[in-house]
């Protein structure tokens, strides 16, 4: 797991040749969260080829920069020693709103050069290598919804996070009069996002206060998970710079929509450059691969979800009546169901998978959604009903999703088939950390349950 020299001398060369004092390398966390650090242009140049040390409590803590006690991969028991990152050069961009300061993502390799088991970006890779070898070639993109708030960082922690204001008040989907109110930050979000390699297809108001809908353009799914990832990261730090506070959370408000991340998917004949989505032949436009990809992702869904919702707060977003979805269903341009199949030309057919929130780490969602879809094709999966026709959450002829974390963790850790598609490895890590997600919510006496029995019980 090392860079090509050509590539090498030619980056370095470039960098050389741009006078950089600096770089940025960063990592994403369990959670989706980017971790990194600013590095000197010598340190950069001397760690290039093979790698640097990184602390590995990245993968043994939370959030909040909690460690987890329960974790095997490492903790007080291990010292907490440096893995291996190894610097991705085909991920070079520059921020534009930092000086045009190079950034560069990073994967963690084992003692062997392979990729880390239990690292979000390797994990992909790997799913990414069983579809090439079958001669896929994925294609995907991830739509992200998010609140957008006026309070600074110091307000929020002097108010302990309540009475939070949003950017702009009222409910105003696709309205053009609140996105002129927030015009330089409406524009500089699709402008300097474009120029750090992020560029996005839409942009629009979402219903809700404050609420921003984008869909990035979509990539092969390497490519795209970087974006995702690099766009939820890129929203925050130009949000700051125009006095607001983004938030990807799942449900933000419980009398208002959650927040979705959708991501969109296609598989393609490497060899014949086809969409293998599309055949003209049927009347719904939907291939028999992509019904099985279909299959798949419905039979792996129950044991695969905290891929898609990790957080305590993601199941807050999966109830009835609020834009996403509770049943394992399927329809054509359906809203209400879990897969939303997209038949159109032989470029624009696709699948959306409807589950996923804008909390999810983009490189683990995505690759449930290829692996669950490979698992479906592999094995020739039938879908087992028809499309839901009218309100998805009616339809529960194959069953709902789970409820929670701890019931959406427990079926995980306990799947033979999350095991298989992932490695036990991953799963083991995974869940444990999910469970110690859970278990900091649940030991939390909150100001619902302040409100509700203090003074009555």
């Amino acid at each position: 797991m090392s860079n090509q020299p050509q590539l090498i001398d030619k980056v370095l060369r470039l960098l050389a040749e741009q006078n950089t004092e600096k770089v940025k390398l960063a990592i994403t966390d369990m959670d989706g969260i980017l971790r990194g650090k600013l590095m000197s242009f010598e340190k950069f140049s001397g760690i290039v080829e093979k790698g640097f040390g990184f602390c590995n409590v990245v993968f043994g803590w939370d959030s909040a920069d909690v460690a987890y006690d329960n974790s095997q991969y490492t903790g007080w028991h291990s010292g907490y020693p440096d893995a291996t990152a190894v610097v991705d050069l085909n991920t070079f961009r520059q921020v534009p709103w930092d000086n045009e300061t190079p950034f560069f993502l990073a994967d963690f390799c084992d003692s062997k050069g392979k990729g880390l088991e239990v690292c979000p970006r390797s994990l992909l890779k790997k799913i990414i290598g069983q579809a090439n070898s079958n001669g896929y070639t994925p294609y995907f993109s991830q739509e992200f919804e998010w609140f957008n708030l006026q309070d600074n960082t110091e307000e929020l922690y002097n108010g302990k996070f309540r009475d939070t204001r949003p950017m702009t008040p009222g409910m105003f989907g696709y309205s053009l009069q609140r996105v002129a109110q927030k015009n330089d930050y409406f524009n500089d979000l699709f402008d300097l996002l474009k120029k750090f390699g992020v560029p996005i297809e839409g942009l629009h108001t979402e219903t809700g206060p404050g609420v921003y809908e984008a869909a990035i353009t979509y990539s092969e799914v390497l490519e795209a998970a970087d974006r995702a990832v690099l766009f939820k990261s890129g929203v925050k730090q130009i949000a700051h710079l125009h006095g607001v506070i983004a938030t990807f959370m799942a449900k933000f408000n419980e009398n208002l929509p959650g927040c979705s991340g959708h991501v969109h998917q296609s598989l393609w004949s490497t060899a014949k450059k086809q969409n293998l989505f599309y055949d003209n032949k049927k009347t719904t436009g939907i291939s028999g691969l992509m019904e099985s990809y279909m299959a798949g992702q419905l039979t792996c869904l129950p044991f695969i979800l905290p891929m898609f919702a990790p957080t305590v707060n993601s199941y807050k977003r999966l109830v009835e009546g609020a834009w996403a979805p509770t049943t394992l269903t399927w329809a054509i341009d359906n809203r209400t169901t879990a897969l939303r199949a997209l038949p159109g030309s032989s470029s624009s057919t696709r699948l959306e998978t409807r589950v996923v929130g804008s909390d999810s780490n983009p490189y683990l969602a995505m690759a449930a959604c290829l692996a669950a879809g490979l698992y479906g094709i592999n094995n020739k999966l039938k879908l087992k009903t028809q499309p839901t026709v009218g309100n998805g959450y009616a339809d529960i002829r194959n069953g709902t999703l789970p409820r929670n974390l701890w019931e959406a963790t427990q079926a995980m850790k306990t799947s033979p088939i999350a095991a298989e598609l992932f490695g036990a490895t991953f799963v083991e890590h995974f869940t444990a950390t999910r469970e110690w997600e859970w278990r900091q919510f649940s030991k939390v006496v909150t100001d619902w349950e302040l409100k509700r029995y203090l003074e009555i019980i």
